[in-house]
């Protein structure tokens, strides 16, 4: 048997910031685009949890030319003074996981920042941080290169680099490029950002400057009517079924501060947020508002007579068909699901919620009828056309719901474990062909496509049901889908861990690409969150030496040809480029986009859902001036396929 040497010294302790930089998916959900912004959200939660407390209403935020960022604001400025453990507690605050001022309800109320790690992560996950605190009449500065203290304290404190009348924290931060995959901050999202902040904080003033030539602008975000102004803003260019309704209440040391409108659309748009916190993935709060409003829908309905007692309750997505609103709940102590905060987690949250609704809007209701009127006519009309889309669903789903193969093309494998299982969805069946000759049989299954699917974003209910390769993919996952009405969709039948879209290294495949993930976004937007979603990466050259003892290279794009060629003689080596999957034989497809050891993936996911489902919308629907000014301002990021 073997030597058991399992024991103490088999144990390792990451001190200080070391689990972050080990671990930083943990703390920021990801080392990609996401996670980078994610920096900029942590350093300015801590600066508007100063402004609810009522000491900062302006903030700075700068993107400098070399993707550094800084972050400034006029509140009280981090403490400086002597901690019990010895040095200033700013630098207790920048290099201990959950330390801060926001564990009791002392200095911050309410607050975006309660797991306590925010600034310390993003010092940790920098390649070099700066801080100046002016408080006391006096400059404190501090540095630090990835987390640990390059600036020498004088019995513990910060030095004084200068004297002011001003109070306030300014920190500034460069990522770190061994931690993240590119350091190049996203422009739209982090105003997207802002600009949401501002709505849901109208005495704050942001200011945005982008130093950076290729996007170099400047941007005051100040939005005095609030959320009022954000719904407006939602429903710009959509016609109003009915006014703004805005209510404000306090409950529990809890404040509630909601604004709803219904347009002529065919959707819901609920934003949620606690505390500042945008949760993405909705919790508790949305919980308590979604079901309190269905009660009172069909609570007036019933009293209108619009619904007689033979007739079934409204769905909660009928009451909702044609919603947009802006929920911002202010909690003391929140729970939320993970570290990035996208879910409130708080249970009486959702009592809270519903209460203030139903006692607001009911309120409310009874002094504009017309209103609730209007919003049960949305209603009406909603479950009068998921009644007869339910019935097309049987109709063009129900013979072949079981069926695990409803075109004959499907290439299933033997494995029934989902956890090992993936599914390849191919462009064509002479990429299908090549691709399952190439697969391992025991857990991949190839889908072959005829060419470009149905543009969902433009297409009615009944037409994309229609459509042959979609009811394929449908039947093919096994788990349904959840747009609409139908919400059957049940993640935990879905039979493949993997679903990896698999085209052509060209705008064409990148077309059906992107036509692929608008249906999964639309129809099936939980297996994008629940991380299901991949893109493979195929190669684009295939170089062969001519000295046999060299090995063949794939590569994979025209930087990497280019490194290559730098390097060899154009003598040296023979050069194929693949037009296609198709063109490519079934040794080369496993070598290079099938092998799991040796494959290229991207999984996709959702950054910010308002911002998706905006860009969704404007890129894949019909109109077309939103969509050409998109296309001007982002020339210059395309990358050209020559």
């Amino acid at each position: 048997m073997p030597k058991n040497t399992y024991n103490a010294d088999s144990i390792t302790v990451l001190e200080g910031l070391d689990p972050v930089r080990k671990r930083p998916g943990m703390y920021i959900g990801s080392v990609g685009q996401r996670g980078l912004n994610h920096l900029i959200y942590e350093i300015l939660d801590n600066s508007v949890d100063e402004h609810m407390a009522g000491y900062c209403d302006t903030i700075y935020v700068t993107i400098h030319e070399d993707n550094s960022c800084t972050v400034k604001d006029n509140g009280r400025g981090l403490p400086v003074d002597l901690h019990k453990k010895g040095v200033s507690a700013e630098r207790v605050i920048l290099t201990t996981l959950h330390a801060g001022g926001k564990f009791d309800d002392t200095n911050y109320k309410t607050s975006g920042g309660l797991h306590g790690v925010g600034s310390s992560v993003v010092n940790a996950l920098s390649k070099l941080m700066e801080v100046k605190v002016s408080r006391d009449g006096c400059v404190y500065y501090d540095s630090y290169e990835r987390g640990i203290p390059t600036t020498k304290l004088t019995k513990g404190m910060l030095p004084i680099i200068s004297k002011t009348k001003e109070t306030g924290t300014e920190i500034h931060f460069l990522p770190d490029d061994e931690i993240f995959e590119k350091t190049v901050f996203k422009e739209d999202a982090v105003k997207s950002r802002l600009h949401e902040t501002a709505y849901l904080n109208p005495e704050l003033t942001i200011y945005y400057e982008d130093q950076r030539p290729a996007t170099a602008e400047t941007v005051v975000f100040h939005e005095p009517e609030g959320i009022k102004a954000y719904v407006a803003e939602l429903n710009s260019g959509q016609e109003a079924v009915t006014p703004i309704i805005y209510f404000k209440d306090e409950l529990s040391g809890s404040q509630l501060e909601c604004c709803i409108q219904f347009v002529d659309a065919f959707e819901e748009n609920i934003h949620g947020f606690c505390n500042n916190i945008y949760t993405q993935e909705g919790g508790t709060h949305i919980t308590g508002f979604k079901t309190r409003f269905t009660q009172l829908i069909n609570m007036y309905a019933r009293q209108l007579g619009i619904l007689k007692e033979k007739d079934q309750n409204f769905t909660g997505a009928d009451t909702r068909n044609g919603m947009t609103c802006v929920l911002a709940l202010r909690y003391p102590d929140p729970i939320f699901e993970g570290q990035t905060k996208t879910k409130l987690a708080s249970a009486d949250a959702a009592q809270i919620t519903a209460q203030i609704t139903g006692e607001k809007l009911e309120h409310y209701f009874d002094r504009n009828l017309e209103t609730i009127k209007a919003i049960i006519s949305c209603a009406e009309r909603s479950a009068k056309i998921r009644k007869q889309e339910e019935k097309a669903k049987t109709n063009l789903l129900g013979k072949s719901r079981f069926s695990f193969d409803s075109n004959g093309k499907l290439k299933v494998c033997t494995s029934r474990d989902p956890e090992k299982c993936e599914i390849f969805i191919v462009e064509g069946d002479s990429a299908g062909g090549s691709a399952g000759m190439g697969r391992n049989r025991e857990f991949q299954a190839i889908l072959p496509i005829r060419g470009k699917i149905l543009n969902v974003e433009k297409a009615s209910m009944d037409k994309v049901l229609a459509n042959a390769e979609i009811r394929t993919m449908i039947n093919s996952f096994g788990c349904g889908f959840s747009e609409g009405y139908g919400n059957d969709f049940d993640i935990s039948k879905l039979r493949y861990g993997k679903i990896i879209l698999m085209t052509d290294a060209d705008v064409d495949g990148s077309h059906i690409d992107t036509l692929l993930l608008t249906f999964f976004y639309r129809f099936m937007p939980e297996l994008i969150k629940a991380g299901h979603i991949y893109i493979s990466i195929p190669p684009l050259y295939l170089v062969t030496p001519k000295k046999k003892s060299e090995e063949p290279m794939y590569l994979y794009d025209d930087k990497e040809l280019s490194r290559y060629q730098k390097s060899h003689s154009s003598d040296s080596y023979d050069l194929k480029r693949f037009k296609g999957l198709g063109e490519m034989d079934p040794p080369d497809l496993w070598a290079t986009t099938l092998d799991p050891e040796r494959r290229v993936l991207k999984q996709v996911n959702i950054e910010d859902a308002r911002m998706a489902s905006e860009v969704t919308e404007m890129l894949m629907g019909t109109d077309v001036a939103p969509r050409r000014d998109f296309i001007y301002k982002h020339a210059h990021e395309a990358e050209i396929d020559t």
